[in-house]
């Protein structure tokens, strides 16, 4: 869900027609942090073999998104909070400044100001990317939604796997609306992925959803007893 968000700010900007990088923090390791964010300057550690350009260079003049921000390491926080000051960085290894025109659009699914407290993240970096403020509602309170959202998917997954089906029936249709989706989007989408798996018409009926969503359950169950 946050990601669409962000796609459609970009999309419906003046700056639409230029790169739409997306970054999920909580994905990076701490030893290619810097190198992956901001670029490096071949030589500048064993395995540089060459320069590299970093996430925020390849958004330059476009639109940076960084998912889960509240993953970001302390370590990193400056770097960050200069470039948001300045508009500019430096490669790892070099000390020229190249100059950023760019947007950036941050999420989170913490509570930035619990962890402002914890001093688990900066207080300044958060002040600085808190200008405006969006808070996404859950898909299960947005039930005009999750039609749409799945038939766009359905879309891409014709395109990507050269599924059969292209329409959801009126029983599936319910079944996708009366669930609570406790994973959100990312959950609605591995549901429709898994009924296109199993489909062999062209119109997506209730078995699978209804599998798929006891699957789910049961993943989302063994997550939090920690099995």
């Amino acid at each position: 869900g946050k990601e669409l968000i962000a796609e459609a700010i970009h999309a419906n900007s003046p700056r639409s027609k230029e790169a739409f990088v997306k970054v999920n923090l909580g994905g990076l390791s701490q030893s290619l942090f810097e190198s992956e964010m901001f670029g490096h300057k071949k030589g500048a550690f064993t395995d540089a073999y060459m320069d590299r350009v970093g996430r925020f260079e390849m958004a330059n003049k476009g639109t940076i998104f960084l998912d889960e921000i509240g993953e970001m390491p302390l370590f990193a926080q400056p770097k960050l909070l200069r470039i948001l000051q300045e508009y500019e960085l430096e490669r790892v290894g070099s000390n020229k400044k190249i100059h950023l025109d760019i947007r950036v659009i941050a999420a989170t699914n913490r509570d930035l100001g619990e962890m402002v407290a914890e001093k688990t993240f900066r207080g300044d970096l958060y002040y600085r990317i808190n200008v405006v403020n969006l808070k996404l509602p859950p898909l299960r309170t947005r039930k005009d939604d999750i039609i749409p959202i799945s038939e766009n998917y359905i879309k891409k997954l014709k395109l990507k796997m050269d599924t059969p089906l292209s329409s959801i029936s009126p029983e599936a249709r319910q079944l996708l609306l009366d669930y609570q989706w406790p994973g959100n989007v990312r959950q609605l989408q591995n549901v429709i992925e898994y009924a296109a798996n199993l489909c062999e018409t062209d119109v997506l009926m209730p078995l699978p959803i209804y599998l798929a969503h006891r699957l789910a359950y049961r993943l989302t169950e063994v997550r939090k007893n920690g099995e």
